[in-house]
């Protein structure tokens, strides 16, 4: 004889569901040979939460909800005499799978909310107009709610089985009917919310309604010593777990309130001990300590061990430390691209954002939002800001995060960037951080397109980084046209767009630049030159950028959102609704990979960062980290590409070891007798406004001084501690001469500074494509094509190398005059030597003659340039009262 309700539960109060029977409801189906995932929530739902209580649709349309009762646990109650029970109730979603711990009472308050919901919903008819339904029609037999059993005894084991088992029907025949399905007592009881099916999230997690603590924030500034021990509130919150973060949602209005990122410094406590309440669970990370307050210690403990066990799962490579102290471990099997120089660079980047369905992430040092990314341009198709703007109406969210620059000493007028992104779609958001004075700088420069393609390496989305193999140094469009040294003027029709039909120009407006010259001006007018093109060159610009797919992709992403996150935290104007919390994506779905970029590697990559407590919350210092160790491991030559060189620590003003890496590197292979090269190319100038022929002004003298510093001037200077050590070796009897030439100091003339974050120190192995290619284009092997570049250790490399500098060198300054040059040692020789006509002036054919015997880029960097002055800014100047640290 089958069980009934009465004498599995014999006793307790009453649920009389005669009166629950509805009109006819929907029933979830599936189409036959159809993947239930294709009906899962897409990933711009997290843009688009609702309050639970609006009954959004949680539960993808047409895949069936399916509960199982697993077990049972029961334990004595501290208030209660007698035993409870709790039911362990599994839960399946297609590919999600969950499990919540239940009493009876439980199903009992669910049962009269659904009741409650059912006679509103037939007094109000036109209010189920509301709820969402599935296309099917379920059968009759199926319309009412089933009877809940009546509670007996918690003492009671009898038909333990049978109990689980009328459970489990019970759940089971409720969740078939999306009107009772989707009611926010149903998901509460579930504990589901629309972040639980996004498959792009991971694997469900833990959810439900808890007590949070304010405060508990270590960003310095953000809350006063001890203030939150002791003024603090607790609000009521839904918390949302998944494997690499958690965030809790305010109930009223279904916005993310705040999102905690794991990390190194995760850590999960449980008891007053450590939370200072009853019941409490502390999560501990790097930059916050979250305290949660749960009902009984039971359920505190089962939330302190699901929330752990989540976080050692799929996102467990982020709550430890990887290979140089970084965030992120190595990814193998990376496909990856190089791009040297910014044509083919910008031009990837432009093919990726055509291609981006749900987000764009973009920091950098500066942006212009007029820039072109592939030219010369005949149309604004492939202008940034429009581009953007295209993307932003099909529904993609993009997010900018720009550096907030001290106006008073930059120019690059960020106030401007984000009006006009702004200004273009609500989608489009942008951010300027930080807000106070500081010494540091933002200077990344990444791009990620759905977590699932990034970009990253020395080039900003901004004006004068575009350039080619050519480096062009002028640009005056088409000889054969007849207004070719006009570029393209504004149209009527659009005034802030030029008319670029005919447009035969690669640099438009403010692109074309020389920032030596003239630094950028009136950027909020960007299509007009400000500089002479007919009379002043352009600065060529060298930089390198690298674009990869998949898991270092994510990794990628993640540091934006730990940025962003924490610049909507920090600042207050950032903390309404409409600038949203961003979520990462779960590393489980990284290989799902919707388009790729073509003329990728597969590659071993891991991602490195330098970061603050100012700027992201935590520390990390893991490119330093990368240099030191692959300078003190590489086994044949170093190849050092930079905008500066600023090193050798003294302990005080110059703290990083770089240089002292060099230097040990070299005298260890001294002493085993090995061949070992190091290259060192840097700009001739640093890329600050000054006249060079009357001294460079105080910025580029500043930087000049700290560079000879490291190079060759001072008891610090890597030549000095060289020849410190080889007048050792030869009071010792042992040869010196190598050692000088194995440094070389050298210079593409003209050329733009590097960013520092793109410095290259190479080991042999891994001297590939990239490095030949830059070696071919330097050199100028276009027009020698006997060159054999292959070995940059051997002795014909390096002759070659040496002997191409210096003549280049000689070429100008016989031409050019060209400065900095060794024969100005003072300002009183600088004088002199400007002050004498150059063989360009005096007789331009000769000099056009001498300057075909030019081979490449590349020139000796001149050591001895003002050695006899103080290139330290004076004391009165505004350089002159800056912290040292601001250049070094």
């Amino acid at each position: 004889m089958a069980a009934t309700p009465d004498s599995l539960f014999p006793s307790g109060g009453d649920l009389d569901s005669s009166q629950l029977q509805m009109e006819p409801d929907e029933v979830d189906t599936l189409r036959e040979g159809e993947d239930p995932a294709d009906r899962m929530h897409p990933f711009l739902a997290i843009y688009d939460l609702q309050p639970l209580k609006m009954h959004p649709l949680v539960f993808a349309p047409g895949v069936p909800v399916t509960a199982q009762v697993v077990g049972t646990e029961r334990y004595t109650s501290g208030s209660k005499v007698g035993t409870c029970t709790l039911y362990s109730v599994r839960l399946t979603h297609g590919a999600f799978t969950w499990t919540t711990k239940k009493k009876f009472r439980h199903f009992q308050e669910l049962h009269r909310d659904l009741l409650r919901h059912k006679v509103l919903m037939t007094l109000l008819p036109l209010a189920r107009f509301g709820v969402a339904h599935p296309p099917a029609r379920e059968a009759a037999a199926d319309r009412e709610i089933p009877s809940l059993p009546r509670v007996g005894p918690e003492g009671s084991t009898r038909h333990a089985s049978s109990k689980q088992k009328y459970l489990e029907n019970y759940l089971n025949r409720l969740l078939t009917m999306s009107f009772y399905r989707n009611y926010h007592a149903m998901t509460e009881f579930l504990e589901v919310s629309r972040l639980s099916f996004i498959p792009d999230l991971g694997s469900k997690g833990l959810e439900g309604v808890i007590r949070k603590r304010s405060g508990g924030h270590r960003v310095p500034g953000l809350t006063c010593c001890g203030r939150d021990q002791v003024c603090y509130r607790w609000s009521k919150r839904w918390l949302v777990v998944k494997d690499s973060f958690l965030l809790y949602m305010c109930l009223e209005t279904g916005s993310i309130s705040f999102v905690q990122l794991f990390d190194p410094g995760f850590e999960v406590q449980v008891g007053k001990r450590s939370t200072e309440a009853r019941y409490g669970v502390r999560i501990d990370t790097s930059h916050r300590s979250l305290i949660l307050k749960c009902g009984s210690y039971r359920q505190a403990r089962w939330w302190g061990q699901e929330i752990t066990e989540l976080a050692q799962g799929p996102g467990r490579d982020f709550i430890q430390l990887h290979r140089h102290d970084s965030y992120a471990p190595p990814r193998p099997a990376t496909l990856a691209r190089w791009f040297v120089n910014g044509a083919g660079y910008f031009a990837a980047v432009a093919d990726a954002i055509l291609q981006a369905q749900e987000e764009i992430f973009i920091t950098d040092w500066w942006l212009s939002p007029e820039i072109y990314l592939k030219r010369p341009a005949h149309s604004d198709d492939w202008r940034l800001d429009i581009m953007l703007k295209k993307k932003a109406e099909e529904g993609v969210r993009v997010s900018v995060l720009l550096f907030k620059e001290v106006e008073l000493a930059l120019g690059i007028n960020s106030g401007y960037s984000k009006r006009a992104l702004m200004l273009l779609h609500p989608n489009i958001k942008v951010m300027r951080h930080p807000d106070q004075v500081t010494l540091w700088a933002h200077h990344e420069k990444l791009l990620v397109v759905d977590q699932v393609v990034a970009f990253l390496g020395g080039l900003d989305l901004a004006y004068g980084r575009w350039d080619d193999l050519h480096y062009r140094l002028t640009d005056l469009g088409d000889p054969s046209e007849p207004a070719a040294t006009q570029p393209p003027t504004l149209g009527l029709d659009c005034p802030g767009t030029p008319d670029l039909s005919q447009n035969r120009f690669f640099w438009l407006g403010k692109d074309y630049s020389n920032l030596i010259v003239k630094d950028w001006v009136q950027l909020d007018r960007p299509f007009e030159d400000f500089i002479d093109r007919e009379t002043t060159p352009r600065m060529p610009w060298r930089d390198v950028g690298v674009a990869v797919h998949g898991l270092p992709a994510r990794d990628l992403a993640r540091h934006f959102i730990q940025r962003w996150n924490f610049t909507k935290t920090t600042k207050a104007k950032y903390k309404i609704p409409m600038y949203p919390y961003l979520l990462p994506k779960s590393t489980s779905t990284a290989d799902q990979l919707p388009f790729t970029l073509p003329g990728g590697q597969c590659a071993t990559v891991q991602v490195l960062r330098s970061v603050d407590r100012w700027s992201a919350g935590t520390l990390e210092s893991s490119i330093l980290n990368a240099y030191l160790h692959t300078i003190r491991e590489s086994q044949h030559f170093l190849y050092i590409e930079n905008q500066f060189f600023i090193s050798c620590s003294d302990g005080r003003t110059v703290l990083n070891k770089v240089g002292d890496e060099i230097v040990d590197r070299i005298l260890k292979a001294h002493k085993l007798g090995q061949c070992f090269r190091v290259y060192v190319l840097l700009p001739l100038l640093p890329g600050f406004e000054g006249d060079i022929t009357t001294g460079g002004g105080n910025s580029i003298q500043a930087i000049l001084h700290f560079t000879y510093r490291t190079l060759c001037r001072g008891e610090y200077s890597i030549l000095h501690r060289l020849k410190a050590a080889s007048e050792c070796w030869g009071a010792a009897g042992r040869g010196v001469q190598a050692l000088d030439p194995w440094c070389v100091y050298f210079e593409s003339p003209g050329r733009a500074p590097q960013n520092f974050s793109s410095i290259q120190a190479l080991q042999g192995s891994s001297f590939d494509l990239v490095g030949t290619l830059s070696r071919s284009v330097i050199l100028g092997a276009d027009a020698r094509p006997d060159l054999d570049l292959r070995d940059p250790v051997c002795d014909d490399f390096f002759q070659l190398w040496q002997d191409t500098a210096e003549s280049n060198a000689n070429i100008y300054e016989q031409i050019f005059r060209c400065l900095p040059s060794n024969a100005t040692r003072s300002l009183r020789a600088l004088r002199e030597y400007v002050a004498v006509e150059s063989l360009a002036t005096v007789s331009p054919p000769l000099a056009t003659s001498e300057l075909t015997q030019v081979q490449g880029h590349l020139v000796h960097f001149p050591l001895k340039f003002l050695e006899d002055e103080s290139l330290l800014p004076p004391l009165g100047s505004k350089e002159g009262v800056m912290p040292l640290e601001v250049w070094t």
